[in-house]
């Protein structure tokens, strides 16, 4: 049915939001350049990181559902409310779907309005890949110089990109269990200036590395490090696990791990420490980034990021491009809130609709 025009349906200002979609997220990426993208986003995640207390936190809220999960990932301080929808279903790419799929809103505490909506699918690859870097850069070893990338599907470019931008790793080793995935990295990254060795296990890709991604998709306990792969003074960035049930690293690379996390209550749940006791040692990382208690400690310790991944990253994120893109062309206004000349009167409005 088409309305009648009338101009007293108009919009208004007030009606509007900026939407961010996939497209005009790609441009604005590539317009900044991917790698000062990375390192600006990470500065805002370690901004927010400093000032942790300030948020308003809770665990996502998760809904497994048959083959795979949903979950929504909401934060606040006292100017801002931002949550993430999100998804992950390992076995999506059988059927040409994304394995993680995403959309995120920012909104005026003061008010409730909207202020954002954006694509994060990838927003979220972003944000992850800027979170390991800005980690690495407090626990690496120093001098790091080659990265294992265990897992070389939709994250593993970005993970790379971020480690070059902040930590300056321009060396890899891949390892994926599909070859096909290998072959798609290796190409995506040697066009990207870096320098690659393709592996035939996850035992060859450490060799010699100093710092281990791991970063795979299936919803299962499962090994990819196991204890006697991990030397000492190594640092791991755990990624892929980050649900009830689904882990990668052994039990003993943890209990001899200096083990950092973003938020326990999350990450004892979604984390490899969910293979441990829940009184088991974790440090929280905004408190390294504000100089309350060491990262690592000497070059011989092993050391851990349980990352999970949680809502101050996104609500980061969401603030970092609702900054970029004022001014620009990056956006559209989409007629969202409706917005009466008298807010008593939503019925009215509504029939005016009718004429």
């Amino acid at each position: 049915m088409n309305l009648p025009a009338s101009s007293n349906l108009a919009p208004s200002e007030l009606a509007y939001v900026p939407f961010v979609s996939v497209a005009n997220m790609m441009r604005l990426v590539h317009h900044v350049g991917i790698e000062r993208f990375l390192r600006d986003l990470a500065g805002h995640i370690e901004a927010d990181f400093k000032r942790w207390p300030e948020f308003d936190k809770t665990p996502r809220v998760a809904s497994h559902v048959p083959g795979g999960v949903i979950e929504l990932m909401p934060t606040a301080d006292d100017t801002l409310y931002g949550f993430k929808y999100v998804n992950g279903h390992p076995k999506n790419t059988r059927t040409g779907h994304q394995t993680v799929t995403a959309f995120g809103v920012l909104s005026e505490v003061s008010t409730g309005y909207p202020v954002l909506l954006t694509e994060m699918t990838v927003l979220t690859a972003l944000r992850t890949a800027a979170t390991s870097a800005l980690v690495a850069k407090y626990l690496a070893p120093t001098g790091a110089e080659i990265m294992a990338m265990i897992g070389n599907g939709a994250q593993c470019e970005f993970q790379a990109m971020a480690f070059r931008a902040l930590c300056g790793i321009n060396r890899l080793r891949l390892y994926d269990i599909d070859p096909t995935a290998t072959a798609k990295a290796k190409r995506n990254l040697e066009a990207q200036g870096f320098e690659i060795t393709t592996c035939s296990s996850a035992q060859d890709a450490v060799i010699s590395v100093e710092v281990i991604t791991t970063c795979t998709a299936d919803k299962q306990y499962a090994t990819i490090l196991t204890d006697n792969m991990v030397g000492r003074g190594l640092h791991i960035n755990a990624i892929g696990g980050d649900c009830p049930g689904k882990t990668e690293l052994h039990p003993d690379i943890l209990r001899r791990a200096g083990i950092f996390v973003e938020y326990p209550e999350q990450t004892r749940i979604e984390g490899e420490i969910q293979q441990l006791p829940e009184d088991h040692p974790v440090t929280e990382l905004w408190q390294v980034m504000r100089g309350e208690t060491e990262g690592r400690r000497d070059a011989a310790q092993l050391t851990l990021f349980d990352s999970v991944g949680f809502a101050i990253e996104d609500f980061s994120a969401l603030r970092y491009v609702r900054n970029l893109i004022q001014g620009t062309n990056f956006a559209e206004n989409l007629d969202m809130l409706a917005d009466p000349d008298d807010p008593r009167d939503l019925f009215g409005m509504f029939e005016r609709a009718a004429r």
